[in-house]
């Protein structure tokens, strides 16, 4: 069962060319997963953004909110103080 160099040549490139392939596709396959992934967490992170967003402007309305009932409270302390309340 002798072969010529040609024809082992040629299976040696076949084969090789099989491997090649097998390894382009499981590539292929894990590229495919990664931009799945990547995707997936993107979005997972434009949700918390938005989260995030509404909770910063929650906290600044409450600061608004703090920093007015503290004037209001200094107005009516100063009100109490001129006629005659003591601390």
């Amino acid at each position: 069962m002798k072969k010529d160099i040609a024809t082992l040549l040629a299976e040696e490139i076949n084969l090789q060319k099989n491997v090649t392939d097998d390894v382009l596709n499981r590539t292929k396959a894990l590229i495919m997963s990664a931009k799945r992934a990547s995707s997936h967490y993107q979005k997972e992170s434009e949700k918390c953004n938005i989260g995030i967003d509404t909770c910063e402007g929650g906290r600044e309305k409450a600061e608004a909110a703090l920093i007015e009932e503290r004037k209001l409270s200094a107005l009516w302390e100063t009100r109490a103080i001129e006629f005659g309340w003591k601390d």
